[in-house]
Protein backbone atom coordinates (compact mmCIF):
# COMPACT_ATOMS: atom_id res chain seq x y z
CA UNK A 1 0.00 0.00 0.00
CA UNK A 2 2.54 2.54 0.64
CA UNK A 3 4.32 1.66 -2.31
CA UNK A 4 1.09 2.63 -4.65
CA UNK A 5 0.90 5.68 -2.39
CA UNK A 6 4.20 6.99 -3.27
CA UNK A 7 4.06 5.69 -6.87
CA UNK A 8 0.75 7.47 -7.32
CA UNK A 9 2.17 11.14 -4.97
CA UNK A 10 5.40 11.03 -7.96
CA UNK A 11 2.90 10.50 -10.54
CA UNK A 12 0.87 14.00 -9.38
CA UNK A 13 3.63 15.54 -8.89
CA UNK A 14 5.40 14.79 -12.63
CA UNK A 15 1.41 15.82 -14.12
CA UNK A 16 1.18 19.05 -11.66
CA UNK A 17 4.92 20.09 -13.30
CA UNK A 18 3.61 18.80 -16.55
CA UNK A 19 0.69 21.19 -16.30
CA UNK A 20 2.78 24.20 -14.47
CA UNK A 21 5.21 24.20 -18.01
CA UNK A 22 2.10 23.98 -20.03
CA UNK A 23 1.04 27.20 -18.15
CA UNK A 24 4.40 29.02 -18.21
CA UNK A 25 4.77 28.27 -21.61
CA UNK A 26 1.18 29.64 -22.39
CA UNK A 27 2.21 32.82 -20.18
CA UNK A 28 4.61 34.37 -22.47
CA UNK A 29 4.99 35.22 -26.22
CA UNK A 30 8.77 36.28 -27.67
CA UNK A 31 8.12 38.65 -30.79
CA UNK A 32 11.17 39.15 -33.01
CA UNK A 33 12.88 42.16 -33.53
CA UNK A 34 11.39 43.26 -37.16
CA UNK A 35 7.96 42.29 -35.91
CA UNK A 36 5.24 43.45 -33.84
CA UNK A 37 2.58 41.30 -32.01
CA UNK A 38 -1.22 41.43 -32.12
CA UNK A 39 -3.12 40.13 -28.77
CA UNK A 40 -6.70 38.52 -29.31
CA UNK A 41 -8.86 37.61 -26.27
CA UNK A 42 -10.85 34.83 -27.06
CA UNK A 43 -11.52 36.25 -30.65
CA UNK A 44 -11.59 40.01 -29.89
CA UNK A 45 -8.11 41.33 -31.38
CA UNK A 46 -6.79 44.24 -29.44
CA UNK A 47 -6.03 47.60 -30.71
CA UNK A 48 -2.46 47.99 -28.66
CA UNK A 49 0.51 46.34 -30.76
CA UNK A 50 2.36 44.30 -28.47
CA UNK A 51 6.48 45.26 -29.09
CA UNK A 52 9.16 42.68 -29.69
CA UNK A 53 10.43 41.14 -26.95
CA UNK A 54 9.23 38.56 -24.44
CA UNK A 55 5.66 39.59 -23.14
CA UNK A 56 2.98 38.29 -21.01
CA UNK A 57 -0.40 36.80 -21.88
CA UNK A 58 -3.00 34.89 -19.82
CA UNK A 59 -2.69 31.24 -20.78
CA UNK A 60 -5.20 29.25 -23.04
CA UNK A 61 -7.27 32.80 -22.84
CA UNK A 62 -4.85 34.77 -24.71
CA UNK A 63 -2.72 34.37 -28.02
CA UNK A 64 -0.30 36.44 -30.01
CA UNK A 65 0.25 36.84 -33.59
CA UNK A 66 3.25 37.75 -34.89
CA UNK A 67 2.63 40.70 -37.86
CA UNK A 68 6.13 40.95 -40.15
CA UNK A 69 7.30 44.47 -40.48
CA UNK A 70 10.14 43.99 -42.39
CA UNK A 71 10.62 44.51 -45.79
CA UNK A 72 8.75 41.77 -47.58
CA UNK A 73 8.60 40.54 -51.63
CA UNK A 74 5.78 39.69 -53.33
CA UNK A 75 5.84 38.37 -56.75
CA UNK A 76 3.50 37.77 -59.35
CA UNK A 77 4.01 35.11 -62.34
CA UNK A 78 1.09 35.71 -64.34
CA UNK A 79 1.41 37.77 -66.88
CA UNK A 80 0.01 41.07 -67.14
CA UNK A 81 -1.33 42.39 -70.50
CA UNK A 82 -2.22 46.04 -70.92
CA UNK A 83 -1.81 49.21 -73.28
CA UNK A 84 0.26 52.12 -74.37
CA UNK A 85 -0.91 55.84 -74.73
CA UNK A 86 -0.72 54.89 -79.02
CA UNK A 87 -3.30 52.10 -78.10
CA UNK A 88 0.08 49.25 -78.41
CA UNK A 89 -0.84 46.50 -76.60
CA UNK A 90 2.27 45.15 -74.45
CA UNK A 91 3.07 42.29 -71.80
CA UNK A 92 4.55 42.84 -68.62
CA UNK A 93 5.62 39.66 -66.70
CA UNK A 94 7.70 39.10 -63.49
CA UNK A 95 6.68 41.91 -61.34
CA UNK A 96 7.68 42.41 -57.86
CA UNK A 97 6.74 44.57 -55.86
CA UNK A 98 8.16 45.12 -52.47
CA UNK A 99 6.31 46.23 -49.41
CA UNK A 100 6.76 46.73 -45.58
CA UNK A 101 3.96 47.38 -43.26
CA UNK A 102 3.63 50.02 -40.98
CA UNK A 103 4.41 48.66 -37.07
CA UNK A 104 1.71 50.98 -35.16
CA UNK A 105 -1.20 49.07 -38.15
CA UNK A 106 -0.22 45.85 -37.36
CA UNK A 107 -3.38 45.39 -35.02
CA UNK A 108 -5.70 47.18 -37.69
CA UNK A 109 -4.24 44.79 -40.73
CA UNK A 110 -4.66 41.95 -38.81
CA UNK A 111 -8.20 42.63 -38.04
CA UNK A 112 -9.50 44.17 -41.36
CA UNK A 113 -7.82 42.27 -43.84
CA UNK A 114 -8.85 39.21 -44.42
CA UNK A 115 -5.32 36.29 -45.21
CA UNK A 116 -3.39 39.76 -45.34
CA UNK A 117 -0.09 37.88 -45.76
CA UNK A 118 -2.08 37.11 -49.34
CA UNK A 119 -4.31 39.71 -50.27
CA UNK A 120 -2.90 42.83 -48.44
CA UNK A 121 -1.34 43.87 -52.02
CA UNK A 122 -2.99 41.68 -54.03
CA UNK A 123 -2.87 40.99 -57.92
CA UNK A 124 -5.50 42.18 -59.28
CA UNK A 125 -4.16 45.91 -57.51
CA UNK A 126 -0.99 45.39 -58.92
CA UNK A 127 -2.23 44.38 -62.27
CA UNK A 128 -4.68 47.68 -62.29
CA UNK A 129 -1.66 50.22 -61.22
CA UNK A 130 0.50 48.61 -63.99
CA UNK A 131 -2.31 48.88 -66.64
CA UNK A 132 -3.11 52.87 -65.16
CA UNK A 133 0.69 53.46 -65.88
CA UNK A 134 1.28 51.84 -68.93
CA UNK A 135 -2.03 53.64 -70.66
CA UNK A 136 -0.30 57.18 -69.65
CA UNK A 137 3.06 56.25 -71.23
CA UNK A 138 4.37 56.16 -75.32
CA UNK A 139 5.85 53.10 -76.43
CA UNK A 140 9.47 54.18 -76.27
CA UNK A 141 9.17 54.94 -72.33
CA UNK A 142 6.63 51.52 -71.34
CA UNK A 143 9.92 49.07 -72.18
CA UNK A 144 11.84 52.09 -70.09
CA UNK A 145 11.94 50.52 -66.63
CA UNK A 146 13.50 53.78 -65.23
CA UNK A 147 10.56 55.51 -66.31
CA UNK A 148 7.78 52.70 -65.89
CA UNK A 149 8.42 51.09 -62.40
CA UNK A 150 8.77 54.23 -60.65
CA UNK A 151 5.32 55.22 -62.23
CA UNK A 152 3.52 52.00 -61.15
CA UNK A 153 5.26 52.09 -57.64
CA UNK A 154 3.42 55.67 -56.69
CA UNK A 155 0.08 54.18 -58.75
CA UNK A 156 0.51 51.06 -56.22
CA UNK A 157 1.00 53.29 -52.88
CA UNK A 158 -1.81 55.53 -54.25
CA UNK A 159 -4.39 52.83 -54.48
CA UNK A 160 -3.55 50.86 -50.88
CA UNK A 161 -3.83 54.44 -49.60
CA UNK A 162 -7.21 54.91 -51.04
CA UNK A 163 -8.04 51.23 -49.69
CA UNK A 164 -6.13 51.22 -46.29
CA UNK A 165 -5.75 54.59 -45.38
CA UNK A 166 -2.35 56.19 -45.44
CA UNK A 167 0.75 54.87 -44.00
CA UNK A 168 -0.55 51.61 -43.41
CA UNK A 169 1.55 49.98 -46.24
CA UNK A 170 4.68 51.17 -47.87
CA UNK A 171 5.60 50.32 -51.20
CA UNK A 172 9.47 50.91 -51.20
CA UNK A 173 10.21 49.01 -55.10
CA UNK A 174 8.62 47.95 -57.99
CA UNK A 175 10.68 45.49 -60.59
CA UNK A 176 8.97 44.61 -64.00
CA UNK A 177 11.13 42.20 -65.51
CA UNK A 178 9.66 42.01 -68.94
CA UNK A 179 7.98 43.99 -71.32
CA UNK A 180 7.26 42.80 -74.19
CA UNK A 181 5.26 43.89 -77.34
CA UNK A 182 3.17 41.08 -79.65
CA UNK A 183 5.08 40.44 -83.11
CA UNK A 184 3.34 42.67 -85.15
CA UNK A 185 4.27 45.58 -83.61
CA UNK A 186 7.75 44.36 -83.17
CA UNK A 187 8.18 44.05 -87.20
CA UNK A 188 6.77 47.44 -87.37
CA UNK A 189 9.31 48.58 -84.93
CA UNK A 190 12.39 47.19 -86.32
CA UNK A 191 11.31 48.24 -89.41
CA UNK A 192 11.58 51.66 -88.23
CA UNK A 193 14.75 51.16 -86.96
CA UNK A 194 16.46 50.11 -90.00
CA UNK A 195 14.88 53.55 -91.33
CA UNK A 196 15.89 55.68 -88.35
CA UNK A 197 19.46 54.15 -89.01
CA UNK A 198 19.25 54.32 -92.71
CA UNK A 199 18.61 57.86 -92.68
CA UNK A 200 21.14 59.02 -89.57
CA UNK A 201 23.60 57.10 -91.91
CA UNK A 202 22.74 59.71 -94.94
CA UNK A 203 22.90 62.51 -92.22
CA UNK A 204 26.10 61.43 -91.72
CA UNK A 205 27.19 61.44 -95.25
CA UNK A 206 26.20 64.27 -96.22
CA UNK A 207 27.08 65.89 -93.46
CA UNK A 208 30.64 64.40 -94.14
CA UNK A 209 30.24 65.46 -98.28
CA UNK A 210 29.59 69.25 -97.36
CA UNK A 211 32.47 69.83 -94.79
CA UNK A 212 34.68 68.35 -97.50
CA UNK A 213 33.23 71.01 -100.00
CA UNK A 214 33.51 73.66 -97.58
CA UNK A 215 37.06 72.81 -96.82
CA UNK A 216 38.04 72.77 -100.55
CA UNK A 217 36.58 75.97 -100.83
CA UNK A 218 37.89 77.23 -98.08
CA UNK A 219 41.64 75.60 -99.42
CA UNK A 220 40.87 76.86 -103.17
CA UNK A 221 40.24 80.44 -101.45
CA UNK A 222 43.30 80.43 -99.36
CA UNK A 223 45.52 79.55 -102.64
CA UNK A 224 43.83 82.26 -104.63
CA UNK A 225 44.68 84.87 -101.89
CA UNK A 226 47.78 83.70 -102.01
CA UNK A 227 48.50 83.84 -105.78
CA UNK A 228 46.81 87.37 -105.28
CA UNK A 229 49.18 88.34 -102.42
CA UNK A 230 51.68 86.83 -104.49
CA UNK A 231 51.17 89.29 -107.41
CA UNK A 232 50.50 92.21 -105.53
CA UNK A 233 54.08 92.08 -103.67
CA UNK A 234 55.47 91.43 -107.64
CA UNK A 235 52.90 94.40 -108.66
CA UNK A 236 54.56 96.90 -106.19
CA UNK A 237 58.13 95.62 -106.42
CA UNK A 238 58.06 96.56 -110.41
CA UNK A 239 56.25 99.60 -109.20
CA UNK A 240 59.02 100.99 -106.89
CA UNK A 241 61.92 99.85 -109.10
CA UNK A 242 60.38 101.65 -111.88
CA UNK A 243 60.02 104.58 -109.63
CA UNK A 244 63.72 104.52 -108.72
CA UNK A 245 64.24 103.67 -112.05
CA UNK A 246 63.02 107.02 -113.31
CA UNK A 247 64.05 109.26 -110.43
CA UNK A 248 67.80 108.19 -111.75
CA UNK A 249 67.38 108.60 -115.19
CA UNK A 250 68.26 112.78 -115.35
CA UNK A 251 69.39 114.11 -118.42
CA UNK A 252 73.03 113.79 -118.21
CA UNK A 253 72.93 110.18 -117.77
CA UNK A 254 70.81 109.42 -120.57
CA UNK A 255 72.97 111.90 -122.68
CA UNK A 256 76.20 109.78 -121.02
CA UNK A 257 74.41 106.76 -122.02
CA UNK A 258 73.48 107.58 -125.63
CA UNK A 259 77.46 108.84 -125.78
CA UNK A 260 78.53 105.60 -124.36
CA UNK A 261 76.91 103.48 -126.68
CA UNK A 262 77.40 105.71 -130.11
CA UNK A 263 79.85 103.99 -132.47
CA UNK A 264 80.98 107.56 -134.10
CA UNK A 265 78.89 107.12 -137.24
CA UNK A 266 75.50 109.15 -137.73
CA UNK A 267 72.65 107.40 -139.20
CA UNK A 268 71.65 107.26 -143.02
CA UNK A 269 68.29 108.67 -144.11
CA UNK A 270 66.71 107.75 -147.18
CA UNK A 271 66.21 110.58 -149.86
CA UNK A 272 63.36 111.77 -152.26
CA UNK A 273 63.99 109.53 -155.15
CA UNK A 274 64.78 106.11 -152.57
CA UNK A 275 68.77 107.33 -152.00
CA UNK A 276 70.48 106.50 -149.47
CA UNK A 277 72.24 109.67 -147.81
CA UNK A 278 74.70 109.20 -145.11
CA UNK A 279 74.32 112.30 -142.56
CA UNK A 280 78.39 111.69 -142.09
CA UNK A 281 78.71 112.65 -145.43
CA UNK A 282 76.72 116.07 -145.58
CA UNK A 283 79.09 116.72 -142.08
CA UNK A 284 81.86 116.64 -144.38
CA UNK A 285 80.93 118.33 -147.22
CA UNK A 286 79.69 121.21 -145.34
CA UNK A 287 82.50 121.47 -142.99
CA UNK A 288 84.53 121.61 -146.18
CA UNK A 289 82.26 124.63 -147.78
CA UNK A 290 83.02 126.56 -144.38
CA UNK A 291 86.72 125.84 -144.66
CA UNK A 292 86.55 127.75 -148.27
CA UNK A 293 84.49 130.41 -146.98
CA UNK A 294 86.99 131.04 -144.45
CA UNK A 295 89.54 131.52 -146.53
Amino acid sequence: MKEKKGFGKIVSIVVIAVLALIVISNSFAIIPTGYTGVRVTFGQISNSVVPNGINFKIPFVQEIQKVNNKQQDITFSDTISAETAERNEVFFSGVTVTYQINPSKSSWIYANVSDYKNNLVSENLVASALKGSSKSLMPNDVTNRNILEPLVKDNIQKSLDEKYGSEVVKINKVVVTNATFDDEYNNKIAQKQQAQMAYETQQIENKTAVEKAEADAKVKLRNAQAEADALKVQAEAEAEANKLLEESLTPNVLKNATIEKWNGQLPKVQGAEGTIIDLGDLDDVNYSNVSSNEE
